[in-house]
């Protein structure tokens, strides 16, 4: 097994490309080692001292480490606890996965389905390519309100990335959006 990796535009985060699927549908977020209970994958990477975070993707990882650890220290036992998960045959998520986005129902439902449209079709797939995701969160009065998960996360472009770009892109398409503001979970 050969492993590909790519920087991300947050330092701290790092995208592991195992050549094969890691989720195939859908993402999960770990942003701590609490939250790894359901994926044998994120508490095998959070062994790891300096692991601080682990989002796992179609067909990519991504570790975010802590500031103080060098990645020239961490990146090749983190290619190792990945190499050793997938030739184990162990599953990367046990139990059921997140269901995902609720439906939206009330006066804003067309317009609540034109931004997840979006998202899905313009954004989302822009915003893997750098080893993360975004979530839709709510609209009320005009406000998309959303998070960024993985390298996303933390990433000091992410203010650029919702302001500038999302929130561009929405507002061009959807008359009714007016900002965007991430939400921190």
């Amino acid at each position: 097994m050969f492993i590909q990796t790519e920087s991300t535009p947050n330092p701290a985060t790092l995208k592991f490309l195992p050549g094969q699927d890691v989720l195939g549908l859908g993402t999960a977020d770990f942003p701590n080692e609490d939250a790894a209970h359901s994926s044998p994958l994120a508490r095998r990477l959070f062994q790891i001292t300096g692991v601080t975070g682990v989002f796992l993707g179609s067909d990519f990882i991504t570790v975010t480490k802590a500031d103080a650890v060098e990645w020239q220290h961490v990146k090749p036992e983190i290619l190792g606890a990945i190499m050793e998960h997938f030739q184990s045959g162990a599953a990367v998520i046990e139990g059921e996965a997140d269901a995902g986005h609720a439906e939206h129902d009330g006066p804003d439902a067309e317009i609540v389905g034109q931004i997840k449209e979006l998202l899905d079709s313009r954004v989302r797939p822009a915003v893997a390519q750098d080893g993360g995701d975004i979530t839709f969160h709510g609209f009320d009065r005009g406000v998309v309100y959303l998070t960024m998960k993985g390298a996303c996360a933390g990433c000091p472009s992410s203010t650029m990335t919702l302001k500038m770009g999302i929130e561009n892109l929405l507002r061009h398409y959807i008359p009714e959006v007016t900002e965007v503001r991430p939400v921190a979970l």
